[in-house]
């Protein structure tokens, strides 16, 4: 079976075109889509428990997936240690993976050093994004404008989290009921 795994990192962001531009590759290989199984996370590619990811990796330990096609390298992981132990497992397996935008395909020894060099640029790459975001905040605040991120806990929700508490819900409770995160709720439980 071929695999073909999409991220993105947040769930207001979508996946279209990644999965199109699969497609195309996909179609352009004369590959069926009854043959390819769909994974797809809507998670940070800073951290590796994403339940799709989780999901196509237990595919491959019990031996249903024999490739994996990837929208970019790093879609697989923003960490370059993260990402190259993934790679040299997969590689271990006898995986193919293929990596469409960036017309690679990955196996061997010379593949896994492609990768690692690839996997390298991502993470700078996102350490830079982190720069600049910081300096544009930092900036902001100079300037006097910068509010911060919008609190996911309206008054509403707040006074609901707080009634809660109150009646003995944990926090994880809490988080479920409102649709929110048990992290949400901590922060926003011990500010008020």
């Amino acid at each position: 079976m071929i695999a073909a795994y999409i991220r993105v990192s947040t769930k207001d962001q979508s996946t279209q075109s990644q999965r199109a531009e699969i497609e195309r590759w996909l179609s352009g290989n004369g590959i069926q889509a009854e043959r390819v199984s769909w994974y797809e996370d809507q998670e940070s590619g800073t951290t590796l428990q994403r339940p799709e990811f989780e999901r196509l990796k237990a595919d491959i330990f019990t031996g249903q997936v024999k490739t994996v096609v990837l929208w970019k390298l790093d879609r697989l992981s923003r960490n370059l240690r993260d990402g190259v132990n993934i790679l040299a497992d997969w590689a271990d397996r006898g995986l193919k993976i293929i990596v469409v935008t960036q017309q690679l395909e990955l196996a061997g020894v010379l593949g896994r050093t492609i990768a690692a060099l690839l996997l390298g640029l991502a993470e700078i790459e996102l350490s830079n994004i982190r720069e600049r975001q910081r300096a544009g905040i930092e900036a902001a605040k100079a300037r006097g404008v910068y509010k911060g991120r919008p609190a996911k806990l309206k008054n509403t929700k707040l006074a609901k989290a707080r009634s809660l508490k109150a009646r003995g819900f944990s926090a994880q409770e809490t988080a479920q009921a409102l649709g929110v995160s048990r992290r949400t709720v901590i922060r926003y439980i011990k500010t008020t």
